[in-house]
């Protein structure tokens, strides 16, 4: 028998090529869905000042459940299609199979989505007070975070559309459209936010209603995309049906990008309670800031991990894991670089950064800078985790994925306890850092280990067959 030869698509020619063919787009469409977050921050905290940073600091935990709901569906359904192309290079199902296939799986995207948006609106309902006090909301920062989240309670099937469609978009072969929807709806965000917040002085429930009309906006655009010629996808009304098979996978590839964000939104609302109680309303603002900062990079490593993601679905469909390895390790190079430079930049020029969300409160930039300096010191060990529970998302590794996603929440919690008791609110800013070093140290070998074990597994088989 002949051994079995290595695909000759594209992806396999030119790793570095297909790397940044797909992370140049992701990190884009990842910064500019940032600057939802972000260019509320700057208005904010340019015409409402510390109060309105804390308030919008304890609906943001909110808010981010219901993307990170969207990743979910977004990245599982991509993982999916991505993976039935990869395959498709050895196999060769018919053309009407895979259609089939495509067909179902993104029906039962839409219908998860639909669902989800539903449900998380009925909740949210009776909820969002409560959760916003158990953040240690009270008083004007109360009354301020009720003003941002009221506006979403029944409008969620947007925010899951806005984060699940690009991502569709991406493995539909399609990245630059998808960035373009991004980059439409931020620059959308960006004129809503002057107008409602400055001329209209309608403060944080302007600049809910300036966010979620931008996620209407993108959800409309891919739909529209959807639709027309520039898909590959094949609509056949009869083979468009929900398939509860292919829901749960992909509920099971996409869940530990959901835990990533339920991780991201848990420790938020968690430090906004300690900071409350350690701190002031000052703190949160000041954590507040730290969190757009921070955030930046995040969208930067999780750009360059969801960039990843589709060639190394297909090299896994393909059985290419040598291909796998290369990318991945191009993509931890770049990941920890990137981190490693914004914290050198954060720490050399802190007042121009802070500038930009604090007009002339003197107390508030003095809080911010101390953040920084204890609270982002490791954080480009973060972007690494990031990138591993996408890699074993990309290689049908779901439970993987989960088990890092699920550590890395858990970890923070017996720092979070203990470091506040012992330095005070100190401790809270040193709680995640800490526990960055800690995750790192388990999960950088068990991402090496799989790697290459699946290397010596396919050099095996090869030898077999040969």
């Amino acid at each position: 028998m002949l051994a079995h030869q290595p695909s000759q698509n594209p992806m396999s020619t030119s790793i570095n090529r297909t790397f940044w063919r797909y992370a140049i787009p992701s990190v884009a469409a990842m910064l500019v869905n940032g600057v939802y977050q972000i260019v509320d921050g700057i208005f904010i905290g340019q015409y409402v000042g510390y109060q309105g940073l804390a308030g919008i600091n304890m609906a943001w935990p909110i808010i981010y459940v219901f993307a990170g709901i969207g990743l979910m569906i977004g990245m599982g359904s991509g993982s999916l299609l991505s993976v039935s192309r990869g395959e498709n290079t050895h196999k060769h199902d018919s053309e009407e199979a895979n259609s089939a296939k495509i067909n179902r799986t993104l029906a039962s995207a839409l219908i998860l989505i639909l669902a989800f948006g539903l449900l998380g609106s009925i909740a949210l309902s009776f909820s969002v007070d409560s959760l916003l006090q158990l953040q240690g909301g009270t008083g004007q920062t109360l009354i301020m975070a009720q003003q941002y989240t009221t506006p979403f309670i029944w409008s969620l099937l947007f925010t899951i559309l806005a984060s699940a469609l690009p991502i569709l978009i991406r493995n539909d072969e399609s990245p630059n459209i998808a960035t373009g929807l991004m980059v439409m709806g931020a620059c959308l965000n960006i004129v809503l936010d002057y107008l409602l917040i400055v001329q209209f002085d309608l403060a944080l429930h302007g600049a809910a209603i300036a966010t979620i009309s931008a996620q209407a906006a993108v959800s409309i655009g891919g739909i529209i995309y959807f639709l027309s010629s520039k898909t590959s996808v094949k609509f056949v009304a009869s083979k468009f049906t929900f398939n509860a098979k292919l829901a749960r996978q992909i509920l099971i590839l996409g869940v530990s990008s959901f835990v990533m964000y339920l991780y991201t939104s848990f420790v938020f609302a968690l430090h906004n309670r300690l900071f409350m109680e350690y701190g002031s309303s000052l703190t949160v603002g000041a954590f507040a800031i730290v969190g757009y900062l921070m955030v930046l990079y995040y969208f930067v490593a999780e750009g360059l991990s969801e960039g990843m993601q589709p060639p190394v679905s297909f090299f896994f469909g393909a059985r290419e894991p040598k291909n796998i390895k290369r990318m991945v390790i191009l993509a931890a190079k770049v990941s920890i670089s990137a981190g490693l430079l914004w914290v050198l930049i954060l720490n050399l020029f802190p007042n121009a950064i802070i500038g930009l969300f604090n007009s002339d409160d003197n107390a508030l930039l003095q809080e911010t800078i101390s953040g920084i300096q204890m609270h982002l010191f490791s954080m480009f060990l973060d972007g690494f985790v990031v990138l591993a529970i996408m890699y074993f998302m990309a290689v049908n590794e779901g439970t993987k994925a989960l088990w890092i996603s699920v550590s890395n929440m858990l970890i923070q919690l017996p720092f979070l306890y203990v470091l506040p008791k012992l330095l005070g609110v100190n401790g809270v800013w040193l709680a995640m850092p800490i526990s960055n070093v800690v995750i790192f140290a388990i999960v950088a070998p068990m991402v090496w280990r799989h790697i290459n074990s699946a290397i010596e597994a396919d050099n095996s088989r090869i030898l077999s067959t040969a």
